[in-house]
């Protein structure tokens, strides 16, 4: 599995590049029961904390790496992309046709090939695995790697560093590469800190394979999180297990939940930040996640469609695949 010490080593490895991104509080601390800390991963050169774990995995290459690849619901790609343009390495990053066109196009700004597969996560990972068999490439997958959970972990460290009084991280939850990486670190830090996972209620694969007991394939639809969209592939060997026992609880929360904690970051903090990056905060403004006293979250990306984004902060229906969020007007 991934050890602490793991995490430590791969913080040397981003260091002066992918770290250190601000920790600050949030205005809705007031109305949400306790004080509420921002790890501000909209920071990130690239635009979100998977730089990370590409950056940490990018170093365990071969020298004689001819290029890489993965599969990715955008932010992961768009972190290869700049890690391997950083490196001189060509980049093939596989994607389904779910993937808005804004983190498509981030990718491609970045110098990487896309190929776009299928409507699942499973499509693009094949593709993935056949460029890896067929052209030689090195893969650098989104969530189920060591060196990858261990650059994601980094983020624990720093937040448990700046604000050790901590009680409480509510952690964006998908392929679960985030949330093993900062279990790791945090429960090793601090054994009675509480973590708590938070995705979407519609497509949420670590959480459905948790509540199994183990990985279940899930229809993936559209969401105003869509990072935190897709599998976590049947062959899951490191994320599943860490998340499955450091988590302390897995929370789920609606379209419009999570429309309303856009709103609530926008107009409170004044942060232009993606779907999935409220996703503790909606628990907590849906009184799904009992607050304490110290609490952070991740701020996880800003690759957003700012179109999508401004009908939400102005209050106007979003349709997300078969589903309509009903427009609201925030009140401030």
């Amino acid at each position: 599995m991934v050890a602490l010490a793991e995490i430590f080593a791969a913080a040397q490895v981003i260091r002066g590049v992918a770290d250190n991104t601000p920790l600050v509080p949030s205005m809705l601390g007031e109305t949400l029961g306790g004080d509420l800390w921002l790890k501000l991963e909209i920071c990130q050169p690239m635009g979100a904390f998977k730089l990370r774990g590409a950056l940490n995995a990018m170093a365990h290459l071969p020298d004689d790496a001819v290029g890489v690849t993965c599969c990715s619901t955008g932010n992961h790609g768009r972190a290869v992309a700049w890690a391997a343009r950083a490196r001189g390495l060509r980049a093939v990053i596989c994607m389904s046709e779910l993937v808005p066109q804004a983190k498509v196009d981030g990718i491609r700004a970045l110098g990487a090939e896309v190929h776009l597969v299928g409507r699942s996560q499973d499509a693009a990972q094949s593709e993935a695995t056949r460029l890896v068999r067929e052209e030689g490439l090195a893969e650098i997958p989104p969530f189920d790697d060591p060196h990858v959970i261990a650059g994601q972990g980094t983020i624990a460290l720093e937040m448990l560093g700046a604000r050790p009084e901590l009680d409480t991280l509510l952690i964006p939850l998908s392929g679960g590469g985030l949330a093993a990486g900062m279990a790791v670190a945090a429960k090793a830090i601090k054994p009675d800190i509480r973590l708590i996972g938070i995705s979407m209620d519609r497509g949420a694969a670590m959480a459905a394979s948790i509540a199994a007991g183990h990985p279940v394939e899930i229809e993936e639809v559209p969401s105003l999180a869509d990072s935190l969209g897709g599998g976590i592939g049947m062959t899951n060997r490191y994320s599943f297990a860490i998340c499955r026992e450091l988590l302390d609880e897995v929370v789920l929360v609606t379209e419009a939940e999570i429309y309303r904690a856009m709103q609530a970051l926008y107009y409170q903090d004044r942060m232009i930040a993606e779907g999935a990056c409220v996703v503790g905060i909606a628990a907590l403004m849906a009184d799904k996640v009992e607050p304490g006293p110290a609490m952070g979250t991740v701020l996880t990306g800003r690759n957003l469609d700012m179109d999508q984004f401004t009908r939400v902060v102005t209050g106007q229906d979003v349709v997300v695949g078969d589903v309509t969020v009903r427009g609201e007007r925030y009140a401030q």
